[in-house]
């Protein structure tokens, strides 16, 4: 049963993936309609055709690898200079590469077949429906829909992680009452005969015992029962309960525990000579009881953004990220657990939290929360400003909108559009080490995999 609830969290995570995409790709297919474009192809996946079914000007198809998609818009640069000037009796190729050819080289003839390619999609095209001639702001709409899509399906999946199915918190509910109190910073779970009895017993508290107050103050969460509990020790308190519909008051005397000291953030304080430094906290052996606890609507949009942020720091941090993951490949150190996951060890993790030993809930909310953390990490990386990234193709539009205010303001002519395919040895370069970095992730994620478990 485990190894078939490891393969359906996979499965979930590739069907994910793979609807994410489509509504990425949806996201630029839907304005470019919208603004007339003519759109040729709307696909999910790359490499061989699965199956496409024609409607309209658009062909719509799912591919074998579900690691990408795209729409192809006609137009998506402008003609290449021997393509738009008009031609001339007795023209010869010296004259087309006056007029604009990129001249000789490799890099050179890599921006002359980026310049082939795109004309390829320009010709029999009503030259009004062609990506190039939208206005900026326009141009800028449909490459920012695929990540807004992205990042609108993030924030509705946090919101039902939060707002929909909940928070596990502990409650006021006692789960366990322990018949001993082990008074030291120890990590014994077990009873001896010298232990006393904890006050929680010896009050005759009991599992499924509801705190509804202390000393006269409301408590609605566990939180606020550990604080009065551990600032009273040896001091007598009044714990009111609900038990079976009736409300009783007992009298629970927190005896003195000595604990590890924490800062503000949880971790361990230490003295000057390096050993943990200790407190007198009160005890009184109750254990909580876990439910899920809804959180109010905005609480899923804050998780998605604050997701944004630290998704942004390691995003910036990608080649030194990679190149630690690659380190650990040849000394087998341990990998961080917040560093980049291909969707290989994506998968791996949906995989581990479908079968992890837990209950159905907890594992439908691990699953939802790898998904919005994947739309999330979609929508950052295609924000990168580099071709062929989304990001990219709004730079672009950014800059040529910025030289035609420039020339506006100063009453020049207007500047030719900026002719990007002059980027594309810059783009291969990018293409080249997008695959090296997701090579390197994807055998680090099948060698040394990042676990949930340990």
């Amino acid at each position: 049963m485990t190894v078939v609830a490891f393969v359906i969290g996979i499965l979930l995570m590739v069907v994910g993936l793979a609807v994410s995409i489509a509504l990425h790709e949806l996201g630029h297919l839907w304005p470019a309609k919208k603004f007339g474009v003519r759109v040729g192809q709307y696909m999910i996946g790359f490499g061989p055709t699965l199956w496409s079914r024609r409607k309209g000007e658009t062909e719509y198809g799912v591919k074998a690898i579900p690691l990408g998609g795209y729409i192809s818009m006609a137009g998506m640069y402008p003609p290449s200079p021997e393509m738009s000037r008009a031609p001339i009796a007795g023209d010869t190729g010296t004259a087309q590469a006056r007029d604009g050819r990129a001249g000789s080289g490799f890099f050179a003839t890599m921006v002359q077949d980026a310049r082939t390619a795109n004309d390829e999609t320009l010709r029999g095209a009503d030259d009004d429906r062609v990506f190039y001639k939208l206005p900026i702001w326009k141009r800028i709409v449909v490459m920012l829909g695929g990540p807004t899509m992205n990042l609108l399906l993030a924030i509705f999946l946090f919101a039902l992680l939060f707002s929909g199915i909940g928070v596990k918190t502990a409650t006021t509910t006692v789960a366990a009452v322990s018949q001993c109190a082990v008074t030291t910073a120890s990590a014994r779970t077990t009873c001896e005969p010298t232990d006393p009895v904890a006050p929680a017993a010896a009050a005759g508290l009991k599992a499924g015992d509801e705190i509804v107050a202390i000393d006269g103050t409301p408590v609605s969460t566990f939180t606020d029962v550990s604080t009065i509990v551990r600032d009273s020790p040896d001091q007598p308190l009044q714990v009111e309960i609900r038990r079976d519909g009736q409300t009783q008051t007992l009298t629970v005397t927190p005896i003195s525990a000595t604990r590890g000291k924490t800062d503000a953030q949880g971790r361990p304080v230490r003295n000057a000579d390096g050993t943990t430094a200790t407190v007198q906290v009160g005890f009184i052996g109750v254990t909580p009881q876990q439910d899920y606890v809804r959180q109010p609507i905005w609480t899923g949009p804050q998780a998605a953004m604050q997701n944004v942020g630290a998704v942004a720091g390691i995003v910036w941090q990608m080649p030194v990220k990679v190149y630690e993951t690659a380190t650990t490949l040849v000394t087998g150190g341990q990998r961080d657990p917040n560093g980049p996951l291909s969707i290989v060890g994506a998968g791996v993790l949906a995989g581990e939290v479908a079968s992890a030993n837990a209950p159905v809930l907890d594992r439908v909310n691990g699953i939802l929360g790898l998904l919005a953390s994947l739309n999330i990490a979609l929508f950052v990386f295609n924000l990168i400003p580099l071709l062929p990234l989304d990001g990219g193709h709004v730079a672009i539009a950014l800059w040529d909108g910025a030289r035609r205010t420039w020339a506006k303001m100063f009453r020049r002519p207007p500047p030719p559009q900026v002719d990007a395919t002059k980027l594309v040895p810059i783009t291969y370069v990018v293409v080249i080490a997008l695959i090296v970095m997701g090579a390197v992730l994807i055998i680090a994620d099948l060698v040394n995999p990042v676990s949930l478990f340990g």
